[in-house]
């Protein structure tokens, strides 16, 4: 067994890791960036270590920071969670090449699957067929037109080694294809590292419905049931549920016999996701994801596994000590994610901040996995997921229930966050006869009575109190004591955001004040600057382009004009109420 564990991840899903880690008696080695100094991931390692930087790519993209952390830390095996490295083949190998463990799986196998072209080949070698599209990296722009008057339209556009809906982009016309694909590109590279993308048909009312498998190194590879991740917004899910609702049982076996297909195809070892589309009956194959999913809880709370568990026995050689006929998941059991975004209207804007008040739900089958607690700061330049509420119950309709009564125990105040949308979702009459689809929450459910959600400072007492300091040593953390006169200073509330006028499917967009001076509701980064000192704007035309938490956002202007001053460039970090367009 694994003596030392380095975590290659941060929040929520880094604490996950590290508390089975705990349960296992395995040593953990947490990596932080400047921004995450003092965050719950690294207060809660074993040993943490600077990896430097701020951003992704400055960070936890940094593959020589990390090989470095794992000579100093003696770590013996590596954990990627998702996202950044997890399915990465190079930095694989470059765990492997040092002998390291590699807690995941084979890069051979993360290179076919990793890929979703090749993904797609490999699929239909084995009789599963795909979701029409093409199986070539998109060149230009007029690729996107030719295929759409060729297929219809919409069509969408993906990043070839992304996941998760990073990179993912809607193309309902002709016209929006340079700015999409620009766009998909663009979150592709921030994200991933990659810029490649492909196309595939958009299907009219589909359910994203994925299998979870498990294979070790002996040639056992099981299915462990579906996950039905229908609610999504942005093509990012928001609400996970297993099993999936009116989805029959015949079907249910053939997506899991073919989830199994596809892995011993491509040599799969360790925890993997099998993604498909289903409609009418009919299922595709969409792509395989080789790391842990965000959603795995809902599978441990049926079946009685833990995945991260058995991701570390698997990675050390051990064999599956049950068979597919042992697996018989028992209940139902529902995730929402809690992500700092402010959801009124609709608009899902990203909400960065500093989380004020964290109440946290119990009771009976609640299960809370957070990376995040009270003074902890959300960054705009990483990804928005607080954390993640899962319910188990004997059923669909009594874990429904739970979940509406552990979200009325959850407050969250300092940042918005996506909650009262999922008492919408969870109450609507589509969620609960089991017929919505990936595309029923952005076209049919109307968020416009959503308030944004409380924002209160809270301030800290006084007296002399102990306070457990954290200093640095050749960039490792160590944990002194000291006695001192606490800080009566308040936390400051984030300001409200400013109205946003509805979003074109492939952006979020927000408005500018309707004074002519244009300025951004949220803290983020300029990607692009959309038009010229002199230029005549109509209201409602995008200005510039923000990135915020890794999703990309129109703000546009409120009021017909001239532009008479841009003030930043594509690059430059603002905050919330920054004026960066003047419209006279």
């Amino acid at each position: 067994m694994l003596k030392k564990v380095l975590i290659a991840n941060r929040g929520e899903i880094a604490v996950r890791v590290i508390r089975t880690c705990r349960e296992m008696g395995i040593t953990t080695v947490a990596v932080y960036s400047e921004l995450d100094r003092n965050a719950l991931h690294v207060r809660m390692a074993d040993e943490a270590y600077a990896l430097g930087g701020q951003t992704v790519a400055e960070s936890y993209l940094n593959t020589e920071a990390i090989l470095d952390v794992i000579e100093r830390s003696g770590a013996d095996g590596v954990h990627p969670g998702y996202g950044f490295f997890s399915e990465n083949p190079d930095f694989a190998r470059a765990i492997l090449s040092r002998g390291v463990t590699f807690i995941g799986p084979p890069p051979e196998a993360m290179e076919v699957m990793g890929d979703k072209i090749s993904s797609r080949l490999a699929a239909e070698a084995v009789g599963v067929a795909g979701v029409p599209g093409r199986n070539q990296v998109l060149k230009n722009a007029k690729e996107v037109v030719a295929f759409g008057k060729e297929f219809g339209w919409p069509v969408a556009i993906k990043a070839a080694y992304g996941g998760g809906g990073r990179g993912m982009k809607v193309v309902n016309a002709s016209d929006e294809a340079p700015a999409a694909l620009e766009s998909a590109q663009r979150e592709a590279t921030s994200y991933f590292g990659r810029p490649e993308c492909y196309l595939e048909r958009y299907l009219a009312w589909p359910r994203h419905v994925e299998m979870q498998i498990l294979a070790d190194t002996h040639g056992n590879t099981l299915w462990l049931g579906e996950r039905d991740c229908s609610t999504q917004r942005r093509h990012q899910k928001l609400v996970e549920e297993t099993p999936a609702p009116n989805f029959p049982d015949d079907v249910r076996h053939a997506m899991g016999e073919a989830a199994v297909k596809i892995a011993r195809a491509c040599g799969y070892v360790n925890a993997g996701t099998v993604e498909f589309l289903y409609q009418d009956g009919e299922f595709y194959f969409l792509e395989m994801n080789t790391r842990l999913q965000v959603e795995h809880p809902v599978t441990e709370m049926v079946t009685g596994l833990d995945l991260v568990e058995w991701q570390l026995r698997i990675a050390t050689g051990e064999q599956l000590d049950f068979a597919q006929g042992d697996v018989r998941p028992s209940g139902h059991a529902i995730e929402i994610r809690l992500n700092a975004e402010d959801p009124a209207g609709g608009r899902f804007l990203p909400s960065p901040g500093t989380i004020t008040r964290f109440d946290l739900p119990s009771g009976p089958g609640v299960r809370l996995d957070a990376g995040y607690s009270v003074g902890d700061s959300i960054s705009q330049y990483y990804d928005n997921l607080i954390g993640k509420l899962i319910v188990w119950a004997p059923d669909r309709e009594r874990a429904r229930r739970r979940m509406l009564r552990a979200i009325e125990e959850t407050a969250i105040e300092g940042v918005a966050t996506t909650l009262s949308a999922d008492v919408a979702i969870l109450s609507s009459e589509e969620f609960v006869n089991g017929t919505h689809s990936t595309k029923w929450l952005e076209t049919s459910l109307d968020f416009a009575a959503l308030p944004t959600p409380g924002m209160a400072a809270i301030s800290v007492g006084e007296g002399t109190v102990r306070k457990d300091v954290t200093a640095e040593v050749n960039g490792r953390r160590v944990t002194v004591a000291l006695w001192i006169p606490e800080s009566d200073e308040e936390l400051p509330a984030r300001p409200q955001s400013t109205a946003a006028k509805p979003r074109r499917q492939h952006h979020s967009g927000v408005l500018g004040s309707g004074s002519g001076k244009v300025s951004v509701p949220m803290q983020g980064t300029i990607v692009k600057v959309n038009v010229e000192v002199g230029q005549a704007v109509e209201a409602g035309d995008t200005v510039v382009i923000l990135e915020a938490m890794k999703m990309e956002n129109l703000v546009s202007a409120e009021r017909s004009g001239v532009v008479k001053a841009i003030n930043v460039t594509t690059g430059d970090s603002v905050s919330a109420g920054d004026v960066v367009v003047e419209i006279e």
